[in-house]
């Protein structure tokens, strides 16, 4: 009888492909079978914080923000020093309509690596 947990038959060249694969998905604009590929992979390595940034960032792209937001967060707890993460963390905080939590994130982020977007977004003139 075949298992449910969807990690019978994995090798790690499997997770690599789908996490290649998941990456190409997502830029070709298909977030929801970027996820589908990547869940596997993260059931099977819960500790891989690629794999964790990479179905973060396809659930903002598919407009799922709260589970972008758990997902930001797990690798935040993983790597604070993660200025992309704060990043795409804000803008979800942002797009979810909560610009106080935004803005923190968005200053971490500017502090953390000072690139333009970064700096622009963190507002420190205001």
């Amino acid at each position: 009888m075949p298992e449910s947990s969807g990690s019978i038959g994995r090798t790690p060249e499997t997770n690599v492909i789908d996490f290649r694969a998941a990456e190409q998905l997502l830029s070709a604009r298909d977030p929801r079978g970027a996820v589908k590929l990547l869940d596997p992979v993260i059931a099977a390595h819960p500790e891989n914080t690629a794999a964790r940034l990479l179905r973060a960032r396809a659930f903002f792209a598919a407009a799922q923000l709260r589970s972008a937001e758990l997902e930001f967060g797990v690798v935040l707890e993983r790597e604070p020093d993660n200025a992309f993460a704060h990043f795409a963390l804000a803008r979800t905080y942002e797009r979810g309509g909560r610009p106080e939590q935004a803005l923190r994130h968005f200053r971490l982020a500017a502090a953390l690596d000072p690139r333009p977007q970064y700096v622009a977004a963190a507002r420190f003139d205001s």
